[in-house]
């Protein structure tokens, strides 16, 4: 079995298998452009750069799907069931890779807070889960009427009690829907700035309104599963 030439961090990058040089240190040349030979991740990969992509928000959907279903079928392990254990490994290591960029940036909003952990602006997962000023009073309500209805369920309460409950937080879950819907807009709405200016403001900016769309998309969650059970 043949191994990758080990290289310093400054030696240009080469196929491990003719040692041609590669494109430069893109993520993109999947293959080597002599041999064609599957080629390792390099380190710095992002799943921008994965799809040959800058880091931009404002993606086209249906030219990343079509990358996906291309690079898919091109890197797929059932095309190196014949092939060296060290290209079977590279194989299902690119199309793992493969699977977890195409969900994130697929997602506006997976594709912000990924994009915000590559900037440094805040670690993966991390949430404020605090209610925003101007919703006090209405998260105030809401769990009133949850706490309602699981008081009611823990009693026992009648049929008609409990789907008036029902009936009621299900009209509070669809005005914090429209809520998340509009800073799913406004989210989208600053793609320009960051496109287009590239700072730190801009990402702060998307944080912030990232923050507030995480609380709602919370509470929502919350009343649907409380809703279902």
């Amino acid at each position: 079995m043949r191994e990758p030439t080990i290289q310093t961090e400054k030696a240009a990058p080469a196929c491990w298998e003719c040692k041609a040089a590669l494109d430069g240190a893109s993520a993109e040349a999947h293959f080597c452009p002599q041999c064609g030979k599957i080629q390792p991740l390099p380190p710095q990969t992002t799943y921008f750069s994965f799809f040959g992509l800058p880091r931009k928000l404002d993606l086209e959907a249906a030219e990343l799907e079509r990358q996906f279903h291309q690079l898919s079928w091109q890197l797929h392990p059932d095309r190196f069931h014949n092939a060296s254990a060290y290209e079977r490994e590279l194989s299902l290591e690119r199309t793992a890779v493969l699977n977890d960029a195409f969900r994130t940036l697929r997602d506006p909003v997976d594709r912000v807070e990924y994009l915000l952990g590559l900037e440094g602006v805040r670690k993966e997962g991390e949430v404020k889960q605090q209610a925003p000023p101007d919703l006090l009073e209405e998260v105030f309500e809401l769990n009133e009427h949850l706490e309602e209805l699981r008081a009611a369920k823990r009693s026992g309460g009648e049929g008609r009690e409990l789907d008036e409950l029902r009936h009621r937080l299900e009209k509070t879950r669809e005005a914090f829907q429209q809520k998340l819907d509009a800073v799913l807009a406004e989210l989208t709405a600053q793609f320009p700035a960051w496109d287009q200016q590239g700072d730190r403001a801009a990402l702060l900016r998307l944080s912030e309104i990232l923050n507030r769309h995480s609380y709602i998309r919370n509470l929502v969650r919350n009343v649907t599963e409380e809703l279902e059970t």
